[in-house]
């Protein structure tokens, strides 16, 4: 009986200003990162006409970056103050951005110069992203935790489902490359208004002598021992580990089946996105009910569950008429809402049961990895499709996200509530 209790909501984060102005900042970086995504594929299946490797490849490219640098960012997250690495990553990226459009008006846009500006943008994501889960439980208690991840994951849907729509008609209208620019605004607009937000000092004030010393060695085996020692993180790094190789691989020959198989126009294609953007707001907004209720470990289960039932309906989308359209884009909210059960709780569950000083290198650990293995899945699914077929390799990734599920099932994880894991 006491495992299913529903526990009291908590306070609503976004009466707390800090929280607020970093929240509105996350939401337009998102609106502009869910525009890049209909733009880049656009660009690199349609406009630079790219073979189903080349694809994957570029894909992988994004991922290489926490592959390469995400320890190290971990462990300088934990010795830095967090409000000047998240505005100059951001504003770093949005500059990046911006020479695509620029490369492209001057007719040296080629897929080499595609991928070295997304390994660049990858590069300030991997600082921005290990500074902005390790600031959340600054700006809220840790009561809030996972309301507060579902706010952010709520902002973040809303912008999966408008920007792919508007980025379908804005490629139609002024192209890929030039769709660009709102991405690269909207992280410039996010670096200004994460400057205006008050966070905590550096959790290490030692940093040691500069460069990759023993001490900063030290610090990066420390959050790997942390996380992969730890009863409930270790199996759910596990999990999305491979739940991140088979949605690397899956999300690469999505591309391809959607533009090339079945013949979807760009617009259709960011209509179709957009569906999961709905899906995962609907997730989002139930996460911290299910949460409650069910607890974090099983909300997590949840989410990996739905998943693989997803992708065999998008596997069984016959062609591109009307009704298997909708079919698809029904699939794509499947897709959508089983993110966004589970997002809010695996954050707010690794945020609650990690101690202040090691948040940093905790998510760089579990990053690094799982773009890893998104990396990893990306090339492994461009090959395969390009050996074996698209709708084949889809049902091996079908596979594989059982997998991640089934590590869940037989684990520590499931059924476990964050306060029952909380440092002390």
């Amino acid at each position: 009986m006491g495992e299913r209790e529903t526990r009291p909501a908590p306070a609503e984060p976004l009466r707390r200003r800090p929280f607020l102005r970093f929240f509105s900042a996350d939401a337009i970086t998102a609106a502009g990162l869910s525009i890049s995504v209909v733009a880049v594929d656009v660009l690199v299946v349609q406009v630079l006409e790219a073979t189903e490797q080349q694809v994957g490849l570029i894909r992988a490219v994004q991922f290489l970056p926490y592959l390469l640098l995400g320890l190290l960012a971990g462990a300088l997250v934990d010795r830095w103050p967090r409000r000047p690495v998240l505005v100059v990553s951001h504003a770093a990226a949005g500059l990046a951005l911006l020479t695509v459009p620029m490369l492209w008006w001057l007719g040296h846009l080629t897929l080499p110069t595609t991928a070295a500006v997304l390994f660049l943008v990858g590069a300030c994501g991997v600082m921005s992203v290990a500074a902005e889960q390790s600031a959340v439980p600054d700006l809220v208690g840790r009561e809030q935790l996972v309301l507060a991840n579902a706010r952010l994951g709520q902002a973040r849907t809303v912008a999966q489902t408008s920007g792919p729509a508007a980025a379908g008609v804005l490629v139609a209208w002024v192209g890929a490359p030039m769709t660009l620019l709102l991405t690269a605004g909207g992280r410039l607009v996010s670096a200004g208004l994460l400057a205006t937000v008050a966070m905590g000092p550096a959790p290490s004030r030692d940093r040691g002598r500069s460069g990759l010393d023993g001490g900063l060695t030290r610090s990066m085996g420390q959050g790997l021992a942390f996380v992969y020692r730890h009863r409930t993180l270790a199996p759910l790094a596990l999990s999305t580990h491979v739940w991140f190789l088979a949605n690397s691989a899956a999300m690469t020959v999505f591309a391809l089946y959607a533009l090339r198989y079945l013949g979807i126009s760009p617009a259709l294609y960011g209509v179709v996105l957009a569906c999961a953007g709905v899906g995962g707001l609907a997730g989002a907004l139930a996460a911290p009910w299910i949460a409650r209720s069910l607890g974090e470990g099983s909300t997590v289960l949840l989410g990996r569950t739905l998943m693989p039932l997803a992708w065999t309906a998008v596997i069984l989308v016959p062609d591109a008429s009307a009704g298997s359209v909708l079919a698809l884009a029904g699939a794509k909210t499947l897709y959508g809402l089983a993110m966004g059960v589970e997002d809010p709780a695996e954050a707010g569950f690794q945020q609650s049961v990690t101690p202040r000083g090691m948040l940093g290198r905790m998510n760089s650990t579990m990053r690094t990895a799982n773009r890893g293995c998104g990396a990893a899945g990306a090339v492994l699914g461009g090959a395969a499709a390009g050996a074996l077929g698209l709708q084949e390799t889809l049902w091996i990734t079908v596979a594989v996200f059982v997998v991640a599920a089934l590590i869940i099932v037989f684990s520590p994880l499931r059924g476990a509530r964050a306060a029952r894991h909380a440092p002390l």
